[in-house]
């Protein structure tokens, strides 16, 4: 909806649509493409994955209870929440909660999917720096996400009387694209914790093992190219306001 707007507010300042501005367009779509592909992909392998038993029955319930046990944590709970895709772990509340599809089920995906998320109770109680970090943002984060779409709105259209306010958007959105860098690395390391226990834990096997692996890679995938669109839609929105500042 905004880009619609954005358009219309260069339709009427009867400002025409350059080679720059096309190229940006162009990388839209091409993020949102590449988006709708991998998020297609990620559900038919975690439908596939969700069909696979895992060979000694474990339920995803089991999985987060051992992984917890066997590092140690004994203050963390495991509960299940309705939904699907639903599953993560609150720091604050210390919960790891698991979806329909997961907290039952004794496939290699609700495997994965469990140990993903009790990596994130690992990384707590171990201080990983870059989760520490994201929990830190999250307020701030919330706010910006609630208000910055109608202030980069508003501050595309008082633009030449008042700039301030562009800027103010832009900082805002910079701050959630900060955070969706910051939550790569979070989720990427949850993700090798969670494989590389799954295996030494043997609750992997050369069979399960990299079905297991390729389930969290492609989930991990979706998080990259959040963070690359993310960053692409906030360079748009520099170019707007270095254009509209130009031809003031």
């Amino acid at each position: 909806m905004i880009y619609n707007l954005i358009i219309a507010q260069y339709a009427q300042t009867g400002t025409h649509i350059s080679g720059s501005n096309l190229m940006i367009y162009g990388i839209f779509i091409f993020f949102a493409l590449l988006s709708w592909i991998i998020q297609r992909i990620l559900k038919s392998k975690f439908k596939k994955y969700s069909e696979i038993a895992m060979p000694n029955g474990m339920t995803g319930k089991d999985v987060a209870e051992k992984m917890l046990r066997e590092n140690g944590i004994n203050d963390v709970k495991v509960q299940h929440i309705g939904g699907q895709l639903t599953d993560h772990y609150n720091p604050a509340t210390k919960i790891v909660n698991l979806s329909d599809e997961v907290y039952l089920s004794n496939s290699i995906a609700a495997a994965a999917v469990a140990a993903h998320e009790c990596g994130h109770a690992v990384q707590h109680a171990t201080s990983y720096p870059f989760l520490n970090m994201r929990s830190k943002m999250v307020p701030s984060v919330s706010f910006a996400s609630k208000w910055m779409q109608w202030i980069l709105l508003a501050g595309i259209f008082t633009i030449s009387s008042f700039p301030q306010l562009m800027i103010a958007g832009i900082v805002l959105f910079a701050l959630t694209t900060l955070f969706s860098f910051v939550t790569l690395p979070v989720e990427i390391n949850a993700s090798r914790r969670a494989v590389t226990w799954l295996s030494n834990a043997g609750i992997t096997n050369n069979s399960t093992y990299p079905m297991a692996t390729d389930a969290l890679r492609w989930a991990a995938y979706t998080y990259v190219v959040a963070a690359l669109s993310s960053l692409a839609t906030l360079v748009y929105y520099i170019l707007i306001f270095l254009g509209g500042r130009g031809r003031n």
